[in-house]
């Protein structure tokens, strides 16, 4: 695989959702088209114009227009670093390095895409693009049901869960699945590890074949520095120990390979 490059992409809309959850699209150069790489499950590493933070942010990729040079990112305000990205208005640039990661395994069968919280914009990327029938489940924690109607856009049956139960379902993603009498082939998620560890309990407990995109702090993005590991069944052959490096090995994971 050629080795990424950092590149500058042109900030072409920036839009708050939630008091803190905020889109941002970016359009790339024509000389080196990350969008034209880009697949659903992968994330991009965003570098901060302020000196003093020199790792970069990866974050998901939510959308991605390969024609059009776009890529669509939906991130969550969580320190100094989103707080700079969130005040870019349209027409600045921010430098980017991507597409990074391993991204989902596309099935044409009936599918179930799984969202929680800042791990539902992932979701959306890949709603676009599977085919066959599709059903898609939304993890919240309240009524601010961001990015829901663009699920609706891709043509997926949409289903909601709120912690408080302000819409859908009262509960997490797997009370709204049994509610709602869902069933699939294939199951695909994104969220917070309690969700994922419950996900993977029902896909192996109905003999589901599912995939996870793991959530979890990184340093350098490109699998070097060993900062982003989560434990494997499997022996990893670079550090010879039970883990997998998250952003180099995933995001993307077989539930199988994985312990949650």
């Amino acid at each position: 695989m050629a080795e990424k490059k950092k590149c500058s992409a042109v900030i072409t809309e920036q839009r708050r959702l939630t008091p803190d959850i905020f889109s941002m699209w970016l359009q790339f150069p024509e000389e080196y088209n990350v969008a034209g790489m880009a697949a659903p499950g992968q994330f991009l590493s965003l570098y901060c114009r302020d000196g003093s933070r020199l790792l970069p942010r990866p974050i998901s990729i939510c959308e991605i227009d390969r024609e059009g040079r776009w890529i669509r990112v939906v991130y969550r305000q969580a320190g100094e670093g989103t707080k700079e990205f969130s005040r870019l208005r349209p027409g600045e640039t921010i430098d980017v390095v991507g597409p990074l990661g391993n991204g989902f395994q596309k099935h044409s069968g009936k599918n179930l895409l799984i969202g929680g919280g800042i791990g539902i914009p992932p979701m959306l990327a890949l709603a676009n693009e599977l085919s066959g029938e599709t059903e898609v489940v939304l993890g919240y924690r309240d009524g601010a049901l961001f990015l829901k109607e663009d699920f609706e856009k891709s043509g997926a049956a949409v289903y909601v869960a709120t912690e408080d139960g302000s819409a859908g379902t009262k509960g997490n993603v797997i009370d709204a699945i049994q509610k709602n009498h869902l069933s699939a082939e294939y199951i695909y998620a994104c969220g917070p590890i309690p969700m994922l560890r419950g996900v993977k309990e029902y896909a192996l407990e109905k003999g589901i074949l599912a995939q996870v995109s793991m959530e979890e702090k990184m340093a350098c993005g490109i699998g070097a520095c060993l900062g982003c590991v989560c434990q494997s069944v499997s022996k990893d052959s670079h550090s010879n120990v039970n883990n997998k490096r998250v952003c180099k090995d995933g995001p993307v994971f077989d539930v199988e390979e994985i312990i949650l």
